[in-house]
C-alpha cells in the first residue's frame, strides 16, 4: 500500500481539494447553485429578454408553485418514506376551495375548515399503516389520494371542473404586488415557508427527531422516539401541504382539470432528489428549494428552444436517475452514526 507520503505534493492538494468540495456539498448544495448560475446565463444569452425583471418575477411563480407543491415530498423522503398522493391532494384541495365550496355555499374559509382537518386525518392515516403493518408508502400514498379525490367528488357527484374566484388569482398573478412592492404574494409566501422549515429542521426537537428517524429507526426507538407518531405526522402534514399547493395551483391556473397535480407529482419528486435530499438521508428543504429553482430555469429555457411537454417528462426521469446514480454511491447515515 502507497503511504501518503509518496504521493506528490500536488496530487495531496488536489485530493485535500476534492474531499473539501465533497464536505461542502454534503452541507450545502454548490453543484446545484453552480449549474443554476449556469442555467441563468445559457437562457440570458440565447433567449432575448430572459433576463428582464418581467422574465424573473414569472420564473420565480412558477418555481414557487414546484417549491410549495415539493414541501410535503420533502419531509416524507427524509423519514425514509415516499409519497404518490401529491397529485391526488393537489386536485382536491383546488377543487374543493373552487366548485364545492360554491356549491355548498360556505365560501372559502368554510370550504378550507373541511380542508385542513381532512387532509391531516387521511395523510396521517397513511403514515399509521405504513409503520403499523410496515406497507410500502408507495401503495397506501397512491390510494389514499384517489380516495380523497373521490371524497371530493363523490358526494356530490362533482365533474372535476372549477373557477378560481378572482381574488385568489393574485395570489399568483406575475404582475400583483404585496403591501406595494412589485412581488407576487406566491414568491413571499414561498420565502417564509423556506425559512420556516429551514429553522424548523435544523433548530427544534420535533427536526432533529425527524432526521434521526429517517437516518436510522432503530436507533431512534432507542432514543425514546415515537417513530410512528413522526411518521403519522410526516404523512399527515404532506397531505396538507400538497391540498394547500392545490389552492396555490389554481390561483395561478385560474380553474381546475383532472391533470392538475399530475406534472407536480414528479416535479416533487425531482425536485427533493436534484436537490441532493435522499430517503433516510441527509437534505432539508433548502436544498429541495434550490432543486425546485433550478428545475424550473432549465426547464424555462428548454421550453423556450422547443421543449415539448414529452420532452419535460423524460428529463425529469433522466434528472431523477442520475441523481439517484450520484447520491447512492453515499454511505446510508445508519452506516455514519
Amino acid at each position: 500500500m502507497t503511504s501518503t507520503t509518496q504521493i506528490p505534493v500536488g496530487q495531496r492538494r488536489g485530493i485535500g481539494l476534492v474531499r473539501s468540495l465533497a464536505l461542502a456539498q454534503r452541507r450545502f448544495p454548490l453543484l446545484q447553485l453552480v449549474l443554476l448560475v449556469v442555467a441563468f446565463l445559457a437562457g440570458v444569452v440565447t433567449l432575448p429578454g430572459f433576463g428582464g425583471p418581467q422574465s424573473l418575477v414569472s420564473v420565480l411563480v412558477i418555481a414557487s408553485l414546484a417549491g410549495l407543491a415539493s414541501v410535503g415530498q420533502t419531509i416524507t423522503i427524509l423519514v425514509g418514506g415516499f409519497d404518490l398522493s401529491v397529485a391526488g391532494f393537489i386536485v382536491a384541495g383546488a377543487l374543493l376551495v373552487t366548485q364545492v365550496s360554491e356549491m355548498l355555499e360556505i365560501g372559502f374559509w368554510g370550504a378550507m375548515g373541511i380542508l385542513v382537518p381532512g387532509s391531516l386525518l387521511l395523510g396521517g392515516l397513511v403514515g399509521y399503516l405504513s409503520h403499523r403493518f410496515k406497507i410500502q408508502p408507495l401503495i397506501l400514498t397512491l390510494a389514499m389520494g384517489s380516495l380523497a379525490l373521490g371524497l371530493v367528488r363523490g358526494p356530490t357527484g362533482l365533474s372535476v371542473v372549477g373557477q378560481a374566484p378572482e381574488w385568489l388569482t393574485q395570489l399568483s398573478s406575475p404582475i400583483s404586488n404585496t403591501l406595494g412592492l412589485p412581488v407576487p404574494p406566491i414568491i413571499v409566501i414561498w420565502v417564509v415557508v423556506t425559512v420556516a422549515m429551514a429553522l424548523f429542521l435544523r433548530y427544534t426537537v420535533a427536526g432533529r427527531k425527524l432526521y434521526l428517524t429517517g437516518a436510522n429507526p432503530v436507533a431512534a426507538e432507542f432514543s425514546l422516539i415515537n417513530t410512528r407518531l413522526v411518521w403519522m405526522v410526516a404523512f399527515a402534514f404532506s397531505a396538507l401541504a400538497s391540498a394547500l399547493a392545490g389552492v396555490m395551483l389554481v390561483s395561478f391556473s385560474g380553474n381546475v382539470d383532472p391533470n392538475l397535480g399530475n406534472p407536480y407529482l414528479f416535479i416533487s419528486l425531482a425536485a427533493v432528489i436534484v436537490g441532493g435530499t435522499i430517503g433516510g438521508g441527509p437534505g432539508d428543504y433548502t436544498r429541495t428549494a434550490v432543486g425546485a429553482l433550478l428545475l424550473t430555469v432549465v426547464t424555462t429555457v428548454l421550453v423556450g428552444h422547443g421543449l415539448t411537454s414529452a420532452d419535460q417528462q423524460i428529463m425529469y426521469g433522466a434528472v431523477i436517475l442520475v441523481a439517484m446514480a450520484i447520491y447512492g454511491r453515499e454511505r446510508r447515515i445508519r452506516d455514519r452514526v
